[in-house]
């Protein structure tokens, strides 16, 4: 279904290539060297076909929402969706926009050496010079008050939302955002969702920093509940 996304207005590039890809529920929007649709095309079906065939011989994969034993013939996606799950206790169904995002954005890295995919929220990157993320957060004071700024020190890096005040993603939670970053965007799509699950009040901001704290290669956490926010790791948050 076609989704009006007003908000990629503002993401565009202005030294990079901006285009979108579409396939059934995938709509990424992409900022590269150069227009890559057909390849990135190409690929989202691949990733999909991947996902959506084992999810036809293995239905607890698509429906579970807590980790699931991994069957044979998984494929590589599969089994990295099956992996993060059980580090963060959620089903692996939480990390398709951050996996789909991840596999095609290295896919594309042969074809340019700086790429951008946004997937409903959830970013991963690599870039060569410093970027700022500005930060929806709802109706909270903070929303699109504050960005993070992205260096270019890391060879990939996943930045994920998770809200359970907006958004159509499922969260049994009530934060307005939970951003989580990784070098695996597989893992803060799934640690993004586990601890949007955690947060009901402002003042489990405290356990969803402490979650974040035990779950390894996560880089940094910012946490919006209303009007209050926590954060934790290396990141940088620009007013």
């Amino acid at each position: 279904m076609y989704e009006v996304r007003d908000y990629r207005e503002k993401m565009k590039s202005q030294d990079m290539t901006n285009f979108r890809v579409m396939e059934f529920e995938t709509d990424l929007f992409i900022s590269a060297k150069k227009d890559l649709s057909k390849i990135t095309k190409k690929m989202v079906k691949k990733y999909r076909e991947e996902i959506i065939n084992y999810s036809a011989k293995n239905i607890e994969f698509y429906k579970s929402l807590v980790p699931i034993v991994e069957k044979e013939n998984a494929s590589k996606i599969v089994k990295h969706m099956i992996k993060v799950s059980k580090l963060t206790n959620v089903g692996p169904m939480a990390a398709i926009a951050g996996a789909i995002s991840e596999y095609v954005g290295i896919e594309l890295l042969k074809y340019t050496d700086e790429v951008i995919i946004e997937n409903g929220g959830d970013i991963f990157l690599k870039t060569k010079k410093e970027r700022k993320i500005k930060i929806y957060a709802g109706k909270s004071k903070f929303s699109n008050k504050l960005s993070l700024k992205i260096k270019p020190n890391y060879e990939k890096l996943g930045i994920c939302t998770s809200s359970g005040t907006f958004g159509h993603s499922l969260s049994f939670g009530k934060s307005d955002a939970v951003v989580v970053l990784s070098e695996d965007t597989l893992l803060a799509d799934a640690t993004a969702t586990a601890i949007g699950n955690i947060i009901k009040t402002k003042e489990d901001i405290k356990k969803g920093i402490k979650f974040a704290t035990s779950i390894k290669n996560i880089i940094g956490i910012l946490i919006i509940v209303d009007n209050t926010l926590g954060s934790w790791g290396k990141i940088e948050i620009e007013r």
